[in-house]
């Protein structure tokens, strides 16, 4: 949807004056602060299922992703009277947590130089009970999009093993973000245990693809799957937010066949994938919300046995 005009220095995107609308962004793609905001008006009947009732980080780079950038978990000195703050006791060595329930909320971050959204893996109704365990593939640099088809394919086996059904995201960046959606019943410690049995389970058994520890070093020619998305407090970009890097990549849901004809995480940007969406036909996503999953005892018993 086009941006209204308020005036000539700040366009209407959702109701929201947007300053300094030609400011670039992203050089690389040329794209404006207002082209952000459009793009999330566009986008919100896909993205606000992803972020409504879930804590909110954001990552604001108000000089554009060249310049300085700024990883947010509460509002501070920012003005955003639509961004819901949530109650002190959520999170109380810290700040109110904030949360967007509404597109106008995700609208005004963008007009705070806003780029990314990260969700935690818990609604703030239910805070101690996430409901989803998401494993987070990253690749050394160096590896063909083969070997992250082939990591994905062998994370989704596994959980196949375990009686358990996934969904499949691009990050927007060069790795896929594999999301479990469990009940609500389950601890952060839970979680986190199981994350990270599935983890080394896949490490002791591809020792030669597959790394479990972090760090640089520990990457080379393997994919990292990083569990630690699963503890409270951590978070996740959100599906359809944009990612704060060179050509605005797009964190997308895909199928198990399209990551395996995709050329990288990054293909979808923000410059094409409203068009994608447009003539999508199956959304890949569309049973996550009616899927809701356990995490048995037995699980963890068998993901200690011996791969």
């Amino acid at each position: 949807m086009p941006a209204k005009r308020k005036s000539v220095d700040r366009p209407l995107v959702g109701g929201i004056g947007i300053s300094n609308p030609q400011r670039v962004i992203d050089e690389a793609s040329g794209t404006t602060k207002v082209e952000v905001a459009e793009y999330y008006l566009a986008v919100a009947d896909w993205l606000m299922p992803h972020l409504t009732g879930r804590p909110l980080s954001i990552v604001r780079a108000p000089e554009g992703i060249g310049g300085e950038s700024f990883f947010q978990r509460h509002c501070g000195r920012l003005k955003m009277p639509h961004m819901r703050t949530l109650p002190k006791d959520l999170d109380p060595k810290h700040a109110r947590l904030i949360q967007a329930d509404d597109i106008t909320a995700v609208i005004e971050a963008a007009q705070m130089g806003t780029v990314e959204f990260h969700t935690w893996n818990a609604r703030s109704d239910r805070i101690e009970r996430p409901d989803r365990v998401i494993f987070d593939l990253d690749p050394d640099p160096a590896l063909p999009w083969s070997r992250m088809v082939e990591a994905t394919e062998l994370t989704l086996a596994l959980l196949e093993e375990l009686g358990l059904q996934a969904f499949l995201k691009t990050s927007g960046g060069r790795g896929m973000h594999v999301v479990v959606p469990i009940e609500r019943r389950h601890d952060w410690d839970c979680a986190r245990s199981f994350a990270q049995g599935v983890t080394q389970r896949l490490g002791r058994q591809n020792p030669e693809r597959i790394a479990c520890k972090m760090g640089a070093q520990n990457r080379v020619g393997r994919i990292f799957v990083d569990y630690l998305r699963n503890q409270r407090g951590a978070s996740t970009v959100a599906a359809y937010s944009v990612r704060a890097r060179p050509g605005l990549g797009v964190s997308l849901p895909v199928s198990l066949d399209e990551v395996r004809q995709l050329d990288g995480a990054d293909q979808w940007r923000l410059d094409n994938v409203r068009a994608y969406l447009g003539e999508r036909g199956t959304d890949p996503w569309a049973e996550y919300g009616s899927t809701r999953q356990r995490l048995g005892r037995d699980m963890l018993e068998q993901l200690r046995a011996d791969g």
